[in-house]
């Protein structure tokens, strides 16, 4: 889109065109302060985020110096919030306690389904947990890995899956339970979600 009357203002070319994507954002807009002008110069009365659509919708557009002002300090501003949202990097000691945590809340909740069933006999019973991790690091660190899963699904035996989990097993009326078979683990990085299933059964009574 051209608009007439400002190319004298290459700049503000440049950051209409990075601020366009956020004409139809619903935020509210800190005062601006803006720039002395003289007598002659009309007054501007409009918003930061308005006058951005004003420009961006008009094809005759003129612009003075302190409108142009008005737009670099929206974009100042606006650089600002970005940076703000970019999430704090974690420590080497954060990323562990926050995989430690994880760990201990899905083994929690792998013991919790392991009930006596009749198929507990044959290593036949199921579980299967679903859990949350935003941060790839905390998830690799939490599988004992390096750098995070390029996988969306990895199978691992039981005596791999409880190196980096733990021992998991539980106790029922004149029997122990515990893991049997492989256990596979689901990731999706762009969700930050996964999941871990398998089998378990009682080893006394399978042949």
């Amino acid at each position: 889109m051209r608009h007439a009357g400002i190319t004298r203002y290459p700049f503000v070319l440049f950051l209409l065109s990075c601020l366009e994507p956020l004409r139809n954002a619903k935020r509210t807009v800190p005062p601006v302060a803006l720039a002395q002008r003289s007598p002659k110069q009309r007054p501007i009365t409009l918003k930061p985020k308005e006058l951005i659509d004003t420009l961006l919708d008009g094809d005759d557009i003129s612009i003075s110096v302190s409108e142009a002002r008005v737009v670099a300090e929206y974009a100042r501003w606006l650089e600002g919030e970005v940076a703000s949202l970019k999430p704090k990097e974690k420590s080497s000691a954060e990323i562990s306690n926050a995989a430690e945590r994880l760990r201990g809340a899905c083994v929690s909740g792998i013991k919790k389904q392991m009930a006596w069933k009749p198929s507990c006999k044959t290593g036949g019973a199921k579980w299967t947990y679903d859990g949350v991790c935003s941060d790839p690091a905390v998830f690799a660190a939490l599988l004992g890995l390096s750098a995070p899963p390029k996988w969306k699904m990895q199978k691992y035996t039981v005596p791999e899956f409880e190196t980096f989990m733990g021992s998991i097993d539980a106790s029922v009326r004149y029997d122990t339970l515990e893991l049997v078979g492989n256990v596979t683990v689901r990731y999706q990085l762009d969700q930050g979600t996964f999941k871990m299933s398998g089998s378990y059964g009682a080893p006394r009574h399978m042949k």
